[in-house]
């Protein structure tokens, strides 16, 4: 099942509860722009690889790409985010507790925008749905339990594997190029960099965009009083929408996390930046080949604390990672409270 443009226009105004739903959707997807999209060009622009308004827009192009081509060839992740939750009864309460899920998802993210701490926009999205879920169905029976399993293995995988793999990678680095003069290596490691960053912005659109993508579609069908649907096609035109909108909080937001994550908490080399890009691109293409929703933050940051650990762990600044898993770990039971305690009071007046 799908929708077309043209229809999803002439709905969008004349359906009052359709547009609110969109809004949201596109707020919650604006917020991933500011807090997740940057950290796939945060290294890159820290080594001085590129700059900001050229990081900027190769991430939009890669993120397009990335949700385009992996949507084609495989949209398990939008599955899994769809089917994760179960917001089926009446549909006009289910949307009023989908609306309140997206308002706290806004709401925990921006927040932590503020402050300038890279949170995880997927595991927000993930804890407010669930919060919602739970209170629209009066208990865990609004979660799918099989599905949601699927999120704690892509929180370790994410957090593990991305770490490893810079631990890994930047070593292999080093020992191929031990011998080279370091200053001949910079023009080649800046090339390098540039292509491993652009990998990382279209594994960010294979693995947000779904997501986002799969939120957008439930609204629509609740609306249109369809509480359950066994399969979708995700319109082009959503596509188009989901990644441009990305792309926008990227270059309205996103330098403060930018900051954060390439400069902040490491610093590091053309080389380093490009070994924490290539592991986090390579991890978060096995995530998502395997259907699995993981936390492209998580996979990003994890991977430069494994890049900087490999030279020495004094390297990391380890108070701004105190940070960061601080309100990682806060993330799914503040923002899933958030969301259940919206739903509650979205149910009650609308």
């Amino acid at each position: 099942m799908t929708i077309s443009l043209w229809e999803f226009l002439q709905e969008l105004f004349t359906i009052p509860t359709l547009l609110i739903t969109s809004l949201l959707t596109v707020s919650v997807i604006m917020v991933n722009g500011w807090t997740d999209a940057p950290n796939a060009i945060a290294t890159c622009i820290s080594t001085r690889s590129m700059t900001p308004r050229s990081a900027v827009i190769m991430a939009t192009i890669f993120n397009f790409l990335g949700v385009l081509v992996m949507t084609m060839i495989n949209n398990s992740v939008a599955m899994t985010v769809y089917n994760m939750v179960d917001f089926r009864g009446d549909t006009h309460t289910a949307l009023a507790a989908l609306c309140a899920a997206l308002f706290a998802i806004v709401t925990w993210a921006t927040a932590a925008w503020w402050f300038g701490i890279p949170t995880s926009e997927s595991h927000a999205l993930i804890a407010g749905l669930s919060g919602a879920a739970i209170a629209l169905q009066g208990g865990f029976s609004g979660i799918n339990g099989s599905e949601w399993v699927k999120v704690i293995y892509g929180l370790v995988l994410s957090t593990f594997l991305g770490f490893g793999m810079g631990f890994a990678t930047v070593k292999g680095v080093e020992l191929a190029f031990h011998r080279v003069d370091r200053r001949k290596t910079l023009g080649f490691f800046r090339n390098a960099q540039i292509f491993a960053a652009a990998s990382m912005g279209f594994m960010h659109g294979a693995q947000d965009g779904q997501k986002f993508m799969s939120v957008f579609l439930l609204g629509i069908f609740l609306v249109r009083g369809q509480e359950q649907t066994a399969g979708f096609m995700i319109p082009f035109w959503l596509i188009v929408l989901c990644s441009g909108v990305m792309a926008l909080g990227t270059s309205i937001g996103g330098y403060r996390i930018i900051k954060a994550v390439g400069m902040d908490m490491v610093k590091l080399e053309k080389y380093q930046g490009f070994s924490a890009d290539l592991a986090a691109a390579l991890c978060l293409l096995i995530s998502s080949l395997a259907g699995l929703p993981v936390s492209t933050t998580h996979t990003k940051t994890t991977a430069i604390m494994g890049v900087g650990s490999a030279k020495r762990i004094s390297s990391v600044n380890w108070s701004v990672v105190k940070e960061m898993v601080l309100t990682w770990i806060l993330t799914f039971p503040g923002c899933g409270l958030i969301g259940f305690l919206m739903a509650k009071l979205f149910i009650a007046i609308f």
